[in-house]
């Protein structure tokens, strides 16, 4: 019941995917001919939650694999088995249903405080030709963030969970995830354009170079949790899921001289247990997102494939090797263009959460 775009993607990779079965595997009930229905997003970032039709779980979503990495990692996690030579996925990512509000967070830090004030960016505006250094045209500058701001964050409570932040307005916000590519020209193109980015950083693929991140959050970017070795989190017990984050919230407070306040789960897989040990850990919620940048397309969870005010888009630190030949620069300049042509601009994540007070 694939359609041909789907069966491309997946024919890239060399493997052939019941997503009936997949869904079915992680609790979802299908209904026959549901399955055409379903927004693919990228890879498995977003787990398997629940329902694959729309209609019956708004938050359910049904991705697929985009690079063999991916597939490798989680069948090594064990987060999916391999069946025969055909290479049939079945998915067990069933996180935590997503919830939008309940702010909170339990106990103490194991690693100090997360953050409580915001990093200040750069004020002057790029130039036109700035823009066109990197084949670009300007965004609208961003407007001024709330004052009342539309997530609060508390320092007790379970963490809340979101991909989307309730404003009004036009805007969207850049996470960069993982941190395997250190390109220089990225570093360069950050320093010229000045768009606003959230890095969730793994201490397995930026340990080699710590020092590469530190131009980009000198440029007030913030540097969040992903993880020491990019685990599907509820494949795990809550003891080796704290060692997870607590390790590398310890590791990027070391190294970046500031607490967390975010992670993001790999995979986007999670449970009640991942948000027990961030919450022990010191970051005070979970950030997942709505669509994901691949090389030249974006992948939207929504079928309409629009944006919408507040939503948290995905990308990672890639390069050639991954991207099959496009740079890094390459790929952020087409998901600017996506940005552009849907009338939108990029805010900073964080001018939007209010930290947690006292």
């Amino acid at each position: 019941m694939r359609t041909g775009p789907q069966r491309a993607a997946l024919a890239e990779l060399g493997i052939e995917m019941s997503m009936k079965e997949v869904a079915t595997s992680a609790g979802g009930i299908v209904p026959e001919g549901a399955i055409e229905e379903v927004p693919f997003t990228e890879n498995w970032h977003d787990g398997v939650h629940g329902l694959v039709n729309e209609r019956l779980l708004p938050h359910g979503r049904v991705p697929f694999p985009t690079e063999a990495r991916t597939a490798r990692h989680l069948r090594k996690t064990g987060a999916v088995k391999r069946h025969n030579r055909r290479s049939v996925f079945y998915g067990s990512l069933t996180g935590a249903a997503m919830t939008a509000g309940g702010c909170g967070a339990g106990g103490g830090s194991a690693t100090g405080p997360a953050a409580t004030s915001s990093q200040s960016a750069p004020s002057t505006a790029p130039s036109a030709t700035a823009w066109q250094k990197w084949g670009l045209t300007a965004l609208p500058a961003p407007p001024k963030p709330p004052a009342d701001k539309p997530v609060k964050l508390s320092a007790t409570g379970t963490v809340p969970v979101f991909e989307h932040l309730p404003t009004s307005q036009k805007v969207v916000f850049i996470t960069v995830d993982d941190g395997a590519e250190k390109d220089p020209k990225f570093i360069e193109m950050m320093r010229d354009l000045k768009i606003p980015i959230t890095m969730f950083l793994m201490n397995d693929t930026i340990k080699s170079d710590y020092g590469y991140f530190k131009p980009l959050q000198a440029m007030g970017n913030h540097i969040q949790n992903h993880t020491l070795h990019h685990p599907a989190m509820n494949t795990l017990p809550l003891a080796r899921q704290k060692e997870e984050v607590c390790g590398d919230q310890k590791i990027l407070t070391q190294q970046y001289g500031t607490a967390p306040l975010l992670f993001r789960p790999p995979y986007g897989a999670y449970n009640s247990d991942t948000q027990t040990a961030v919450g022990e850990c010191g970051p005070r919620a979970l950030v997942r997102w709505r669509e994901a940048m691949q090389i030249t397309t974006m992948r939207y969870q929504e079928t309409d494939k629009k944006l919408r005010p507040g939503d948290i888009i995905l990308a990672h630190f890639r390069g050639p090797k991954e991207l099959k030949g496009t740079t890094m620069t390459e790929m952020f300049g087409n998901l600017l263009k996506h940005i552009q042509k849907q009338g939108f601009t990029v805010a900073r994540l964080e001018d939007y959460i209010q930290p947690p007070t006292g």
